[in-house]
């Protein structure tokens, strides 16, 4: 088993005959686009539409393979300066492309008969819901000059703006003990059984941040300077309201969210004080002591180890799950380490156009990251659901974009509870579980509000390191309440945080809280149902790319909007939480 991934069933190399031929063919397709583009008729509109959506296949297909493979290289080694020209020049293809796009998407809304041919011609079918929703999209599009400007202004601001942030932390060194340790390293050591590392990793990763503080600082204003903005010109009250309206998600759905997670944030500070007296703290936990493991014989894994152990906690639920796990081991799908000039965190990019997937990891051999890696490999899953569709309906929104993950994570946790017989050990896995919902619910939700008040305050200031990392405490003051002690929180949060840098996806905080509890929901219904559930979850997954948030949520029986799913979920993590206490009570007292 190799440790880092393959990239060869996209590209062998930049000088691969294919994907120099692939690069010169999408430069074709963009220019064949811009002149199918002008010379769109409403003569014969249903033979018109399914012309240009075959084009738009091709075209997207094509610029999906060529930027997931740059993306990709540019993840592992972010001072690769060929992968920064060619992604540039890609970009450039790509906002050359938007004005033919953009009128495509005009014709369509211009299309007073679309149903009418929809119900007409099988492809057109299968392109439904694009269609109505592109339909529907044209009260917020902007003339197609101003379309193709903000696309073409986006590769030297937002764009160039997140690379900045990306390349900072990714090379940062941090001088650990006389050591020199990456970002993700010494981050990793949070984990560590010894409290002494603990404190020095977090006292050093601080310090690291203050050569780079101003530079993010810059990137990050003008990455929500410019959301303000375009939400401004596109008639939106606001980049949340944006957000929303593109996640095909109803305020009303966030709004008893939130309200419900802020009632029961009490429940989470209980977890937390718990905690702190388990590990000799009075009152209040540490900031660096979240992560840290309750017992010194918490298993570490190898990577063999970790592979074993997602095997046999998902044969049970799903052959295909465990089948693809199986492929994503066994045929390099994962980068597993850490090392110098790549990214922090995880992510899975899913390769529809491959049937397959590549993950991303920064593994340290602790049962968090083998449950990192069931999260990643839940995304795998929902990539694999989706791969049939049509080459358009490949993209699923933000807030269902958690739940595979999130299910895969909460099924790994119980299945290793239940099976623990050692009272102390089944303790610190209940407890790392908590680690991880209060991670979906105090920190998401000190991340929303944080996000909500740099784009309400950057309207009409600039915002400098040192008022971001105010506003950053402000915002875990309220989050954690009085369970971690103030002197120890994390001013720098905002920096570390990659999906604060998108300037096309904003808000990427409360999709984890929604993944977290909409999943919860799901588990309950599988011990419920058992093996019949998971062909419904499998249906499930497949039309979250056609299907609004709600009307995927429907198909699982629930209302997003009703107070009562939301309290049952939150009411399942108290009974968590009182487990953990009463057990912790009987062990430690």
């Amino acid at each position: 088993m190799k440790d880092t991934w393959s990239l060869d069933a996209l590209y062998q190399g930049y000088e691969d005959p294919q994907f120099l031929d692939d690069l010169t063919l999408l430069e074709k397709q963009k220019d064949h686009l811009n002149i199918t583009s002008q010379k769109l008729s409403h003569t014969d509109e249903k033979h018109v539409l399914v012309q240009v959506l075959q084009e738009e296949e091709r075209f997207f297909v094509l610029l999906g393979k060529l930027s997931s493979y740059m993306m990709l290289r540019q993840a592992c080694d972010t001072t690769d300066a060929k992968t920064v020209a060619l992604m540039g020049q890609l970009e450039q293809i790509s906002s050359d492309a938007t004005k033919a796009i953009t009128k495509i998407e005009r014709y369509i809304q211009e299309c007073d008969n679309l149903d009418t041919w929809i119900d007409q011609n099988a492809f057109l079918k299968e392109y439904a819901y694009v269609l109505k929703e592109t339909k529907k999209d044209g009260r917020y599009h902007l003339s197609d000059d101003v379309e193709e400007v903000i696309a073409k202004l986006n590769i030297s601001a937002g764009n160039a703006w997140s690379n900045l942030q990306e390349y900072l932390t990714s090379t940062l060194k941090v001088n650990y003990h006389n050591k020199v340790l990456t970002l993700s390293e010494v981050r990793n050591l949070a984990y560590d059984s010894n409290k002494n590392v603990r404190k020095a990793a977090y006292e050093a990763e601080i310090k690291a941040y203050d050569s780079i503080k101003q530079s993010v600082a810059f990137a990050l204003n003008h990455i929500k300077s410019q959301v303000n903005t375009i939400s401004d010109l596109r008639g939106f009250p606001s980049p949340l309201d944006m957000t929303l309206y593109y996640s095909r998600m109803e305020k009303s759905t966030l709004n008893a969210m939130m309200k419900q997670i802020n009632a029961y944030l009490p429940v989470f500070h209980s977890y937390l004080k718990t905690k702190a007296r388990l590990l000799g703290y009075p009152k209040q936990l540490p900031w660096y002591e979240l992560f840290a493991p309750l017992s010194a014989d918490e298993k570490s894994f190898t990577l063999d180890e970790a592979h074993h152990y997602l095997i046999q906690h998902f044969r049970p639920f799903a052959d295909d799950l465990a089948d693809m796990i199986d492929q994503a081991f066994e045929d390099a799908w994962i980068d597993f380490y850490p090392r110098n000039g790549k990214v922090g965190g995880a992510f899975c990019a899913n390769l529809t156009m491959i049937k397959q997937s590549r993950i991303l990891t920064n593994f340290d051999g602790s049962l968090g990251d083998v449950v990192t890696l069931a999260h990643e490999l839940g995304h795998a899953y929902h990539g694999k659901m989706i791969e049939s569709h049509r080459p358009l309906n490949t993209n699923y929104s933000m807030p269902v974009a958690e739940t595979a993950s999130t299910f895969n994570e909460i099924i790994i946790m119980n299945a290793a509870i239940q099976e623990e017989n050692d009272p102390k050990i089944k303790c610190s896995l209940i407890e790392n579980q908590l680690q991880n919902l209060t991670q979906i619910i105090c920190d998401i939700y000190s991340r929303f509000l944080f996000e909500q008040r740099v784009f309400e305050k950057r309207r009409s200031a600039f915002l400098f390191a040192d008022d971001l990392c105010e506003m950053m405490l402000e915002a875990q003051k309220e989050a954690y309440g009085d369970a971690i002690d103030p002197d120890t929180l994390h001013p720098y949060m905002w920096i570390n945080k990659s999906h604060y840098y998108s300037p096309s996806l904003s808000f990427y905080n409360f999709p984890y809280a929604f993944g977290g509890l909409f999943a919860r929901g799901l588990v309950a219904q599988y011990e419920q149902q058992g093996a019949s559930f998971v062909e419904k979850y499998r249906q499930m997954l497949h039309a979250t790319t056609i299907s609004s948030v709600e009307e995927v949520a429907n198909m699982a029986g629930i209302d997003l909007s009703a107070a009562s799913f939301w309290i049952s979920s939150l009411e399942s993590c108290k009974k968590t939480v009182n487990e953990f206490i009463e057990l912790a009570d009987q062990l430690f007292s």
